[in-house]
């Protein structure tokens, strides 16, 4: 089975009234769900590099009013690139994005600089390279090595779940 978002937002227990940073949004899979789990006192940062992407999450949101949903064309990959102010979000999203980015790092240090004191981040990525399926195995990026840029980073490793058949799910806790 594949990874269901709404699944890996239960288990990473976002709550009413939160603010939460998608990047990598992507077509919105985790930003609707997020969204729906904040409710309309939260709001949900879907964040991507690929303005057609955004548009299309923000013409989802428009046809699902869901007005707690914000687009922004950024890019993760650099600090500042999200366009979000220091410590702005309880939570930040990493779905699926780390196996194709060049720096890792700089993803890590933009979720800890948006992220409030004791905020968290939810990793998701693919276990493997699976044929036509996911990345090619050169590009997966595994669950030890999530764990160990971002425990070098000053996060605390909270959890570990499974995020579907393909995938894994960590937890991470700024300090």
């Amino acid at each position: 089975m594949f990874s269901d978002p709404a699944k890996n937002i239960e288990q990473f227990g976002l709550s009413r009234g939160m603010f939460v940073a998608d990047f990598g949004a992507g077509s919105g899979f985790y930003t609707m769900s997020a969204a729906k789990a904040v409710g309309d006192n939260g709001r949900v940062y879907a964040i991507d590099i690929q303005k057609e992407l955004i548009q299309k999450i923000k013409n989802q949101a428009n046809v699902e009013h869901m007005p707690n949903i914000e687009i922004i064309w950024g890019d993760v990959e650099k600090i500042g690139g999200s366009k979000m102010s220091d410590g702005s979000v309880d939570a930040v999203i990493i779905a699926n994005i780390l196996f194709q980015i060049a720096d890792k790092n700089n993803v890590c240090l933009e979720a800890k600089r948006i992220l409030k004191k004791s905020g968290r981040a939810l990793v998701i990525d693919w276990l493997d390279s699976f044929g036509n399926l996911g990345p090619r195995q050169s590009d997966v990026f595994s669950p030890s090595s999530a764990k160990e840029i971002f425990q070098k980073n000053d996060f605390i490793f909270d959890r570990e779940f499974s995020a579907g058949e393909h995938n894994y799910g960590l937890i991470f806790k700024k300090q």
